[in-house]
């Protein structure tokens, strides 16, 4: 695709940003959503060029519709939807709340539903589409205090491989797993000496936000017949 139309949500930070700065240097028109509306029209000045932007929480659909709307009243067409948006909250489940629960449950599984209810008609009508969530390696690897945040990406990538067998040709779902990534997910521990365990850990192994762009950059680059279902990237010092 030579200028493709791309949504990405969560993009005013971390993978999202990286993301963002990746396929804006390759020429993509990028839609940016994001609950912090003045980061996200920050970064869109940085990167000039054909960058709109929208003040956006993914749990609820009245935005990601929006956000949606907005690409393609602004482009003419939605091309790739990057379901980024996510949210961490790190500790036992004995010590965790239930609204906790609710918050990653509403915004890393109900948020990537609202974009497949968004962007699925368009793609549909346009013949072409490739959706692209960003999932996570705690859910290929359960550890303590990630129980919950786990289990709402193992249900997204449960619901990727769903959405790749119905998609049917003309479509593409792609599962991007990251590993320890250098993002804001420890700022959300809330245990502090638990929290600084994280952060001494990231500042040993974890990979730039970056390495994950760069992963969907390859998924998106691929032929309109083939599909990258899934793409896994750890950091090497990672068990």
């Amino acid at each position: 695709m030579e200028s493709p139309v791309v949504v990405i949500t969560g993009a005013s930070s971390g993978i999202g940003e990286a993301t963002a700065r990746l396929l804006a240097g390759q020429g993509a028109r990028l839609v940016l959503g994001a609950r912090r509306a003045d980061r996200l029209d920050a970064l869109a000045a940085e990167l000039g060029g054909e960058v709109r932007t929208r003040a956006t929480d993914v749990r609820r659909r009245d935005d990601v519709a929006a956000l949606v709307d907005l690409a393609v009243s602004t482009f003419g067409r939605l091309d790739v939807f990057v379901a980024n948006a996510g949210v961490a909250h790190v500790g036992g489940l004995d010590t965790q709340t239930v609204e906790d629960w609710d918050e990653m449950i509403d915004v890393n599984l109900r948020g990537v539903l609202h974009g497949v209810a968004a962007a699925l008609p368009v793609f549909r009508a346009q013949s072409a589409g490739h959706l692209v969530a960003i999932v996570s390696t705690s859910g290929l690897r359960i550890v303590p205090d990630q129980v919950v945040y786990a289990a709402t990406k193992n249900a997204v990538r449960t619901l990727c491989e769903g959405l790749r067998q119905e998609a049917g040709p003309h479509l593409r779902v792609t599962a991007v797993s990251p590993g320890f990534t250098a993002t804001e997910f420890v700022d959300t521990v809330a245990d502090p000496a638990r929290r600084r365990e994280y952060q001494e850990r990231m500042a040993e192994i974890a990979m730039p936000p970056d390495a994950i762009a760069r992963a969907v950059a390859y998924a998106m680059a691929q032929p309109a017949g083939v599909d990258v279902g899934e793409i896994v990237v750890r950091p090497t010092a990672q068990n």
